[in-house]
């Protein structure tokens, strides 16, 4: 862990890590609702398709901090 480190020169800590986890989790449930929202709940077809693709661009931030995440440490 020792190539990992922050914009001011401090490394990861585990609790750095453990925080980007939580953030990548709840990026993924909040693409979770939208997503759920925008199929179910919304008609407008113009709101609905964006708000997917909000949905979708939280979902893939929220794996690619998780993919950091799990490959890091």
């Amino acid at each position: 862990m020792s190539g990992l480190v922050l914009l001011n020169g401090n490394p990861f800590s585990a609790m750095d890590m453990m925080w980007i986890s939580f953030y990548s989790m709840g990026f993924m449930a909040i693409a979770m609702g939208l997503i759920y929202l925008s199929r179910h709940k919304i008609k407008n077809t113009i709101v609905s398709s964006i708000l997917a693709l909000v949905s979708y661009i939280f979902l893939i931030i929220g794996f690619l901090t998780m993919m950091f995440v799990v490959f890091t440490w």
